[in-house]
């Protein structure tokens, strides 16, 4: 049995989504960032930087935090979407979206759905920024199906939860083609719409 602990972020559906793709059992435990749970001190045990995703694995009797090293266990435990001889190819494009793409998203989230009005310089900036991961995306997939190539892997897991908040974004995601097509073969897949409504309210993925 696997224990999610997270709140319904992005970050937090990477893990229900690839968890539902490969069909391991699961629950998950709510952590109230608005109450500040992340802070708690039995919390911090597992996750020292007090951020969420966590996973405890019980049957190994094992926790791991960061969405992404998780991502790599559960694919190293299923022998998922990680596959061995592609795995130079998936971590650049998963470390992308851990470093960049998440990150960049996250701000632009912050300055322009969150808090309008409060900082020009920071909903320019970021605007900007989110444009231009838009554009680099798209061209990445104007060359293969997937972001680390023709087939469908953690790398893809990661980036889908980040781009499907894009109408917080006020970009346009039906404007870039081939990440309009990636996105909507993603939103299709039953694992993906199960793991999105992450806390079981029947939250749908936002369609283009």
């Amino acid at each position: 049995m696997i224990e999610l602990l997270t709140a319904d972020t992005p970050n937090g559906k990477k893990i229900s989504i690839m968890l539902e793709e490969i069909n391991f059992e699961y629950k998950v435990t709510k952590i109230n960032i608005s109450k500040d749970e992340q802070f708690k001190t039995e919390f911090k045990k597992i996750s020292p930087f007090s951020k969420i995703p966590v996973i405890i694995d019980h049957k190994k009797k094992i926790s791991l935090f960061e969405s992404g090293a998780i991502l790599i266990y559960l694919g190293e435990e299923s022998g998922e979407f990680y596959d061995k001889d592609r795995r130079t190819t998936i971590n650049q494009w998963l470390m992308g979206q851990i470093a960049y793409v998440g990150p960049m998203l996250g701000q632009h989230h912050q300055f322009h759905y969150y808090n309008p009005g409060k900082s020009e310089f920071g909903e320019e900036r970021y605007f900007k920024i989110c444009k231009r991961i838009y554009k680099e995306l798209d061209e990445r997939l104007a060359k293969a199906d997937y972001l680390a190539g023709n087939f469908y892997s953690i790398a893809d897991i990661a980036t889908f939860p980040w781009i499907a908040r894009h109408e917080w974004h006020d970009i346009g995601l039906k404007n870039y083609k081939n990440l309009s097509r990636w996105y909507k073969i993603i939103s299709e897949r039953e694992a993906v719409k199960k793991g999105y409504d992450l806390l079981g309210k029947g939250e749908k993925v936002p369609s283009i």
